[in-house]
């Protein structure tokens, strides 16, 4: 991969975050929790990847994402514990969701998770607009 096509990707990838954030409030309005949930996951996620590939970092699985990220941001100090925690938690609600017959978030939940979602996306694009 080029460092244009490198570059390119990375905007894609963001992009993709801020779209996906966009959806959450039609699956609040609706109240369908689960999903904005799921969404808020993915949204991090396109921005947690952006960040790694801005750095080289590889990883394949979303497991792999979430192991990269605390390894070269969390436990070196360039991202908070909290940020840290955020992808945490969003990855387990979303596995549960996609892969258990009990999951469930509410409005509270969500409510609680979106600004957090959010306040993630901002510092991963502040990571990658300080490399």
């Amino acid at each position: 991969m080029t460092d244009d096509e490198r570059t390119a990707l990375i905007a894609l990838r963001l992009q993709n975050a801020k779209d996906t954030l966009q959806e959450i409030t039609v699956h609040i309005e609706h109240g369908f929790w689960n999903t904005a949930t799921n969404r808020m996951y993915y949204a991090c996620y396109y921005a947690a990847s952006a960040l790694l590939l801005n750095c080289e970092i590889e990883a394949n699985t979303h497991n792999g994402v979430k192991t990269q990220l605390s390894m070269h941001f969390v436990r070196t100090g360039h991202l908070s514990l909290d940020h840290g925690a955020t992808f945490s938690l969003l990855f387990e609600k979303r596995q549960a969701s996609d892969y258990s017959d009990f999951a469930y978030c509410d409005l509270a939940l969500v409510n609680t998770l979106r600004p957090r979602a959010e306040a993630f996306i901002n510092a991963m694009e502040q990571l990658i607009n300080k490399e």
